[in-house]
């Protein structure tokens, strides 16, 4: 969704350096300051979440510091009883001459924050094992 709004921004900017800079290298180089700021700006953005991410984790009320621990054990919960309890019960009812309908859970909706936390924390972990922290 992003990607597509960026695209048309990105031929704007594209067009208006063409016409108002017709000289080729004055075009480019304005081009490449552009660029340069833009990504400052992301960086800015990135460093300003890192430290409400850090002050966050600091933090001893548990509403603040617990929201991310929290939905990765509703995640991994979710996913326990969709792809273990659930049937290893269903399996167990029905052999015992009880068959019961359990609830099934909607993973499709928790699997991308789930992915995503497992990533971010698989990265965390590899620079933790290749002592990235450790390098400044």
């Amino acid at each position: 969704m992003i990607a597509a709004a960026i695209g048309p921004v990105f031929t704007f900017l594209d067009t208006a350096l063409k016409r108002a800079f017709p000289d080729k290298t004055e075009r480019e180089r304005i081009q490449a300051q552009l660029e340069q700021a833009m990504l400052q700006g992301d960086i800015a953005l990135l460093q300003g979440q890192l430290a409400v991410n850090a002050e966050e984790a600091k933090s001893e009320h548990l509403f603040v510091s617990a929201w991310r621990p929290f939905v990765g054990w509703t995640c991994g919960a979710s996913f326990a009883w969709s792809f273990v309890c659930q049937p290893l019960l269903a399996f167990a009812l029905a052999a015992a001459g009880h068959p019961v309908e359990l609830p099934a859970l909607d993973t499709a909706s928790v699997l991308p924050v789930l992915l995503g936390m497992l990533g971010i924390g698989g990265m965390r972990s590899y620079e933790k094992v290749v002592g990235a922290n450790k390098r400044r």
